[in-house]
């Protein structure tokens, strides 16, 4: 069985993803905001399954095209990027968002659920 490899840091091109995601769940400025944020948030480390039940997200099928790449990165020993994610909030009821890497996720729970995923994870709003 594969063992899933990842970067230390995301993509270049992880962020613009990020970001035109995001731009579908907050306005403009919150956006920029979140993206400015993940940047230079720490990584952190979560299992594939917790983050798939924090977004509430189903489980992509192995030939789900995006994840089916994912895998064969894997099968080659590529390194994959690390996920971008903005906490969820437990006392609003809304989920965790996948702001970059829900296949990658996927695809790394298929090797295996209780892979550690490095993330980068930031709060939906500053606290002071």
């Amino acid at each position: 069985m594969s063992q899933v490899s990842w970067k230390s840091e995301p993509d270049a091109h992880d962020y613009p993803a990020a970001t035109a995601y995001l731009s579908l769940v907050a306005d403009a400025a919150q956006t920029e905001d979140l993206v400015s944020r993940l940047k230079t948030a720490p990584l952190d480390y979560h299992k594939a399954k917790d983050i798939l039940r924090a977004a509430a997200l189903p489980l992509l099928a192995k030939d789900d095209p995006h994840v089916a790449i994912d895998l064969k990165k894997i099968a080659q020993d590529t390194h994959l990027s690390p996920v971008l994610l903005v906490r969820g909030d437990l006392s609003s009821g809304a989920p965790l968002q996948i702001a970059d890497g829900y296949h990658r996720v996927c695809a790394s729970y298929h090797i295996d659920e209780n892979t550690d995923i490095p993330c980068h994870v930031v709060d939906r709003v500053v606290h002071s």
